[in-house]
C-alpha cells in the first residue's frame, strides 16, 4: 500500500465530512425563529440524533420529541426527547414502533402547535408505518435493493406502501404547522424523494409506481398492488420546508482538502448515478490517462451509485466502486477511494473503500481475484484483507457519497 496516498485519502475524508455536519445548518435554519404554542420535535434519518441535538441547543428543551435513527447512531439522551434506533436499509419492528410513537406524539396537536420535523437520508427505512404487513414490506424493500433500482424508483414505490411517506405525515400533523429542516442525500435535492417525502406534496404518480414494479418484476400481493393505485397528497398547506446540505457541499469540501494537500482538484460530477462497478472502472481509466503526467491532481465524483446483487457476500456501493478500480490501477502512482458521508456503506461497519496501485498485487498474493469477488458482492472481506476498508463510525450527517482519484 502507498502509505502517503492513504494518509492523504484519510485526511480528505475527515475534512470533507467535518464540513457537512448538520449542526450549523440546523442552527441557521432556526436562528430568530419563535414558535407559538407547543413545540413537538420529530427527527428521522441517519443524521436525526445530530440534528435533534443541534435543535435542542438552539431552542432550549422542546415540549416533547421523538428521534428515530439507525442502530449505533444515538450518542446520548436529549432533554424531553425519546430516542429510538431501528433498521436500515430494511425497516424492522423498531422502525414501526418508533414511527408509531411519532404519530402518537402529533395526534391531537392544535393549530397553535408546531411540529419541528428534522429529516435526513435513511428515513425511508427508519420512519415507517406500513399499509401492508411488515414482513411483506421488508421483502419488497429487499427486492428493490437487489434489482439495482435507484433511490427515486425505490421511493416512488415505498411512498405508496406507507402511512407516513409521500406527504402523509404532514396530514397526520394537521392542523398543527410543520416546520421542516431537510438534509439532502439525493441528487438534485428533490424534496419529495428525500426519505420518501413525509412532509411534502408528492410529485410521483401511481402510473410511475406501477411501471417501476413492472420493469423490475416485483413480487407484490394484491394488497400491495392496490396500494400502488392509491394516489398520494399533491398539496399541503401546513408545511414550511428548509433544505440544507447536499452532495455539492461534500464535493466542495473534499476538493478544498485536496487543494490543501497539494493536489489540483477537478470536479468531474456531483450527479454520479451509475452502477458502482462501472464507476470504479471509469475512475481507474482516468488515473491511467493522467498518472505520472505532470501536476498532482485529484478527480472528484459525488453522487450515489447502485449495486446489482449477483452473489451472497458482504459489502456496499462505495466498497464495490473502490474494488472495481483496483485492476485498472495496478502499478500506477494513483489511488481511488469512495466513502459514504454517513459513515456506513451497506450492511457493514465500513464507510467505504480505498485501493491504489499496489492493491491488485496484494489481492493476488492472497488468492483473491477482484472480478470473482465482485461477482459474489464480497468487497468487504477482500478490502479487509488488504487494509482497504475505510472506517469512520457514524458521522452524524448524510449528504451522499464522494469518490476521489488521487494521481501523483
Amino acid at each position: 500500500m502507498d502509505q502517503k496516498l492513504r494518509q492523504d485519502a484519510d485526511a480528505i475524508i475527515r475534512a470533507a465530512i467535518a464540513a457537512v455536519l448538520p449542526d450549523e445548518a440546523v442552527r441557521r435554519a432556526l436562528k430568530g425563529r419563535h414558535f407559538p404554542g407547543r413545540v413537538l420535535l420529530v427527527a428521522a434519518g441517519k443524521a436525526a440524533w445530530q440534528m435533534a441535538r443541534a435543535a435542542v441547543e438552539a431552542l432550549g428543551p422542546v415540549d416533547a420529541g421523538v428521534v428515530v435513527t439507525k442502530y449505533g447512531h444515538v450518542q446520548g439522551q436529549l432533554p424531553g426527547v425519546a430516542c429510538y434506533e431501528a433498521g436500515h436499509p430494511v425497516p424492522d419492528e423498531n422502525s414501526f414502533r418508533a414511527t408509531q410513537a411519532a404519530l402518537d406524539l402529533v395526534a391531537g396537536a392544535k393549530d397553535t402547535d408546531t411540529v419541528l420535523f428534522l429529516l435526513s437520508g435513511g428515513g425511508s427505512a427508519l420512519f415507517e408505518k406500513p399499509l401492508i404487513p411488515g414482513g411483506e414490506l421488508q421483502d419488497i424493500t429487499q427486492q428493490l435493493l437487489a434489482c439495482g433500482a435507484d433511490i427515486v424508483e425505490m421511493n416512488t414505490i415505498r411512498k405508496r406502501l406507507s402511512a407516513v411517506k409521500g406527504g402523509r405525515f404532514a396530514l397526520a400533523c394537521a392542523p398543527a404547522r410543520v416546520y421542516s429542516i431537510v438534509l439532502s442525500d439525493i441528487l438534485g435535492d428533490p424534496l419529495d424523494m428525500i426519505a420518501s417525502g413525509p412532509a411534502v406534496p408528492d410529485r410521483s404518480t401511481c402510473a410511475q409506481a406501477q411501471a417501476i414494479a413492472e420493469t423490475y418484476g416485483l413480487r407484490l400481493s394484491g394488497a400491495a398492488r392496490a396500494c400502488l393505485q392509491q394516489e398520494t397528497p399533491k398539496a399541503l398547506d401546513n408545511v414550511e420546508t428548509h433544505i440544507t446540505g447536499s452532495v455539492r457541499e461534500l464535493c466542495a469540501a473534499a476538493a478544498a482538502a485536496c487543494g490543501q494537500l497539494g493536489y489540483q482538484p477537478v470536479l468531474l460530477t456531483d450527479h454520479l448515478d451509475c452502477e458502482a462497478r462501472e464507476a470504479g472502472r471509469f475512475l481507474a481509466d482516468i488515473a491511467r490517462t493522467h498518472a505520472g503526467r505532470g501536476q498532482a491532481t485529484a478527480y472528484l465524483a459525488g453522487g450515489e451509485t447502485v449495486v446489482r446483487l449477483t452473489g451472497h457476500g458482504l459489502g456496499g456501493r462505495n466498497q464495490e466502486l473502490a474494488l472495481a478500480a483496483a485492476p485498472g490501477l495496478a502499478g500506477l502512482p494513483a489511488a481511488v477511494f469512495s466513502v459514504g458521508s454517513d459513515g456506513t456503506d451497506g450492511p457493514t461497519d465500513a464507510a467505504g473503500g480505498y485501493v491504489d496501485g499496489d492493491t491488485a498485487a496484494a489481492l493476488a498474493a492472497r488468492g483473491l481475484d477482484a472480478g470473482a469477488v465482485l461477482a459474489d458482492n464480497d468487497a468487504y472481506h477482500a478490502l479487509q484483507a488488504v487494509d482497504g476498508l475505510i472506517v469512520t463510525g457514524p458521522t452524524g450527517t448524510n449528504v451522499n457519497d464522494v469518490a476521489v482519484v488521487l494521481v501523483r
